[in-house]
């Protein structure tokens, strides 16, 4: 009867697994690098870490051109995302902050980690509090369930989005690739990529 009980609760539980599997497929992956060639239903990309890849493209793509601004374009209430380490103050210390449009508002909010470098985290936050310190800013930001206070320095990239087309996808172009997994075969979803050399910095 044990016996019985212990193989039921095991199926039970393979059960749960794969129909919580099924709901929640794998996040989409960020692939950062290179362009090194376009064509009509892939791309081949230099990773950062330089192995090269093909991946099939999406049918509807979605193509983002990041381009920067200027530090005073962060104002209260705008939302942000900011890819941060913890300085040796420990604080958090912004690598970059993008300013995104109001469409997309609420977009990624939280604070999590991030994979642009070891430790780095990712905070999607409305300014709910901005002070001025010459050149830098040391911003409050709130977001469901938290907040967090972030110190941006001067040399701090400060950017932006807009929507993009395929003429930015040429040879040598800076992107991150967004990709999911569909039918087994990675598949690249959108493509954030910089002009005339930029690099996304997030």
């Amino acid at each position: 009867m044990i016996k019985k009980l212990f193989i039921l609760t095991l199926l039970i539980s393979t059960f749960l697994s794969l129909t919580i599997s099924a709901q929640n497929p794998p996040a989409p992956t960020r692939v950062r690098g290179n362009i090194e060639k376009m064509d009509t239903d892939s791309i081949v990309f230099k990773e950062r870490r330089g192995e090269i890849l093909k991946i099939a493209l999406a049918p509807n793509l979605n193509i983002t051109e990041v381009f920067p601004i200027k530090i005073s374009e962060i104002q209260e209430n705008a939302y942000i995302g900011t890819a941060t380490l913890t300085n040796p103050s420990g604080k958090l210390e912004a690598l970059e902050v993008l300013v995104f449009p109001e469409a997309m508002r609420g977009t990624g909010e939280g604070h999590y980690a991030w994979d642009l470098m070891p430790g780095s985290m990712m905070t999607n936050a409305t300014v709910s509090q901005l002070r001025s310190i010459g050149n830098t800013r040391e911003l409050k930001l709130d977001y469901k369930g938290g907040n967090q206070v972030v110190f941006v320095p001067e040399n701090a990239p400060i950017v932006t989005f807009r929507p993009g087309t395929f003429s930015l996808l040429v040879p040598q172009a800076n992107a991150i690739l967004t990709v999911i997994q569909k039918d087994g075969q990675p598949v690249v979803t959108r493509i954030v990529v910089g002009k005339d050399g930029f690099k996304p910095p997030m």
